[in-house]
């Protein structure tokens, strides 16, 4: 997921280097082999990304964990989000000696070496634990797989999502009792932010359009691409598939907002979700983890998917998963305890759903906690229409693809690149890319 909080921004220029500096290669992340304590109880290691808001969900979880299951001994390290978490891990798999259990972005796995980096799940002690693949949208149980074995498990989804003012929209018209009216299409949307311009005298959009690390204007431009039915790289992730028609249809339409002036031209992130929380604009696209942030500030909102602008009902996202990190002799014992740890997070994910994310536990999507938070509840369906990046090395949350395409679209929504001169230059970066060999240890491109 991209962060809220502006110091995950920083991270993703940090190195190894600054991971030792900071004191994450120390003890506390150690990579000494597991033992089993006097007691008897199973040492397990959990290593994540999560930190701000999402960590304060994570670490709720992992109490009520360590408190239902003392018979296993959890041990879980906080690393810095981005590079220097998946440096970091890369390096532990590739010394085989790696925790039991990490985070993964789910888009990021083909490019973590499967085999090499990462270990299959065993189907059984997976089964042992509840989990069934019958029990996750087919589409995203099936990216956690490579050459039939499973080799991560989706907690959620986090795609981009629409969060919207009520107050301003209701004003505007745009209100179906407690919702925001259905949107059909880019013309349909076009007016309701001519709308809501109307009601404000202000841009009616804001998003991230510039700074460093920019990946939002990449996330929109990946969701509405999407909708007209156009991948960006071929389905094993190895070759260019941008449709030039597709991808200039979205680009000038989105150009177009930014120069009726219904679009905020510029603003970082973090100004981005300043303006909303200010209630000074109608709509916000982002992902769907600043429903804390806007909650707290006050001001009335909801969100719902984002509208079929192009077509398709689709939503750019990625997907948090637990993965078995590689390691030179696993362990029957260790691996069924990080087995019910995978499956007791799983079926007790409504509190991650606090933050935003959609659960990829279907069960949990019917469970009447889940449906009481408001506005959380709202989009769980888009569940079945994520679009997750093709398997790429260079893609993936917090991954080189965001970053250079999202400064490339970045400039097309500053004004310093037309569209043409944008697709031009995405393609180039692309081509760039594809043909750039795999960074981490013992992975062949």
């Amino acid at each position: 997921m991209r962060s809220p909080h502006p110091s995950r921004r920083r991270v993703l220029a940090g190195s190894l280097s600054a991971l030792a500096t900071a004191g994450v290669l120390g003890p506390t992340a150690g990579c000494a082999a597991p033992s089993a304590a006097a007691s008897g109880r199973t040492r397990i290691r959990f290593w994540h990304l999560f930190g701000g808001g999402d960590g304060v969900n994570m670490q709720t979880m992992l109490d009520a964990f360590r408190a239902a299951r003392p018979d296993i001994e959890l041990e879980a390290t906080t690393l810095q989000w981005g590079a220097p978490y998946y440096t970091k891990l890369g390096m532990a798999g590739a010394g085989g000696r790696a925790p039991e259990v990490a985070a993964l972005h789910m888009a990021r796995l083909a490019g973590f070496g499967p085999g090499r980096l990462v270990d299959p799940f065993d189907p059984d002690l997976l089964a042992e634990a509840g989990v069934r693949p019958e029990d996750f949208p087919e589409d995203l149980w099936r990216r956690g797989q490579i050459d039939g074995r499973q080799y991560a498990v989706p907690l959620d989804t986090h795609p981009l999502v629409l969060y919207y003012q009520t107050d301003i929209c209701r004003k505007a018209g745009l209100m179906d009792g407690k919702r925001l009216k259905p949107i059909g299409g880019a013309a349909e949307f076009t007016e309701a932010l001519r709308a809501a311009k109307r009601v404000t005298g202000a841009a009616a959009l804001v998003t991230e359009t510039l700074g460093p690390d920019c990946i939002t204007p990449w996330r929109l431009f990946s969701t509405f691409y999407s909708q007209t039915g156009g991948t960006v790289l071929t389905p094993d992730g190895k070759g260019l598939a941008l449709d030039d028609a597709k991808a200039l249809r979205v680009l000038e339409y989105m150009a177009s907002l930014v120069d009726e002036g219904l679009w905020t031209r510029r603003a970082d992130y973090g100004a981005s979700v300043g303006i909303f929380n200010q209630g000074r604009t109608a709509f916000h696209l982002n992902g769907d983890w600043e429903v804390t942030t806007f909650r707290t500030g006050g001001t009335p909102f909801s969100m719902a998917r984002v509208p079929p602008l192009f077509g398709r009902a689709t939503a750019q996202a990625d997907s948090h998963a637990f993965v078995l990190p590689h390691q030179r002799g696993r362990d029957t014992g260790t691996d069924r305890a990080a087995c019910a740890f995978v499956g007791w997070m799983l079926k007790n994910s409504v509190e991650w759903a606090a933050g935003g994310h959609v659960p990829a536990y279907r069960p949990v999507l019917a469970d009447p906690a889940y449906l009481a938070l408001d506005p959380q509840s709202a989009y769980r369906d888009v569940i079945d229409d994520v679009v997750l990046d093709e398997p790429a090395w260079f893609a993936g949350s917090a991954s080189r693809m965001w970053i250079e395409l999202g400064e490339v679209f970045s400039t097309l929504l500053t004004g310093s690149r037309t569209p043409r001169e944008a697709l031009s230059e995405a393609k180039r970066r692309l081509g760039r890319l594809l043909d750039t060999r795999n960074p981490l240890p013992g992975v062949a491109s």
